[in-house]
């Protein structure tokens, strides 16, 4: 049997505002039937702090630090908690709520795209699962996050390497269409990233520091041997074929499509009532 074709598209390092924007047009044009299925890669230039779609900025960031680090600062459309974007691969993939393969639950759908990143994992021999919450106190731990830190919280068939988090994806569904991206994390900088977090005081922060790194790792920790971006790349294109059980056709937006994109980032994600409002 043939398998279905969807786009590939390798957007490179763009501009917070650009990639949220290019993200929200993807799920656009798919709605709209223009598109088939998109997998996404992309990166950050530069390096930014995303927050999630419900997200109170002035309670849980510190854009101080924020501005001290030149970090680019963005809303997402999707839920979830704040992500430092920086040494990690992002990806993306929009298909529409129809698809035959996707489930009608966002917790099985989540299950269903993420397999290709778990693919991608075992491209990179690393032995990759997923994690689900067993008991009744890590199902209610799911619904309390005690963290503004997206990678700091369990959630449902979580990517785990030696029992520590991986990736990190967050999900919208709009228009008949489902959204899924996340980080894969090469490398990170803990201290960075929990600076830019407010705490009730120092120890707190401390507590919480120290947890996270029982709870969360990058590639590079674990490998045995340094990843690279490109070859990152590989595996995780390679993932989402098999996982998906998809081919992928490399695609260019056209000047039309990038001009559309810019005018939405503009218009949109570098608007401070988008960033700020909630």
């Amino acid at each position: 049997m043939e398998k279905e074709i969807w786009w590939f598209i390798d957007s490179g390092n763009s501009s917070p505002a650009f990639n949220m924007a290019l993200d929200e047009a993807l799920l656009d044009w798919h709605s709209e039937g223009k598109i088939p299925p998109v997998i996404r890669f992309y990166g950050w230039n530069p390096p930014t702090l995303s927050v999630g779609y419900f997200q109170k900025v002035e309670k849980e960031i510190d854009m101080e630090a924020v501005k001290t680090h030149g970090l680019g600062f963005v809303r997402r459309p999707t839920g979830g908690r704040g992500v430092l974007h920086e040494h990690e691969l992002t990806y993306s993939v929009i298909v529409s709520e129809e698809h035959p393969a996707m489930p009608k639950t966002v917790t099985e759908a989540y299950r269903v795209i993420s397999e290709g990143i778990l693919k991608g994992f075992h491209q990179l021999g690393l032995e990759a699962y997923f994690a689900v919450p067993k008991t009744v106190e890590e199902r209610d731990a799911l619904k309390n996050p005690r963290s503004a830190v997206c990678f700091d919280a369990p959630s449902w068939y979580e990517l785990v390497v030696e029992g520590r988090k991986v990736a990190g994806s967050a999900q919208t569904r709009q228009k008949g269409v489902i959204l899924q991206h996340g980080s894969i994390l090469l490398d990170l900088d803990e201290d960075k990233l929990f600076s830019l977090f407010k705490y009730p005081n120092d120890r707190v922060k401390e507590r919480m520091k120290k947890a996270f790194k029982d709870k969360a790792v990058a590639i590079n920790a674990i490998s045995p041997r340094r990843i690279a971006l490109d070859e990152a790349k590989e595996a995780f294109y390679k993932g989402f074929a098999e996982g998906l059980n998809i081919e992928l056709e490399s695609y260019q937006l056209t000047d039309e499509e990038l001009a559309y994109v810019n005018k939405l980032a503009k218009e949109r994600y570098e608007n401070d009532e988008w960033n700020f409002k909630r």
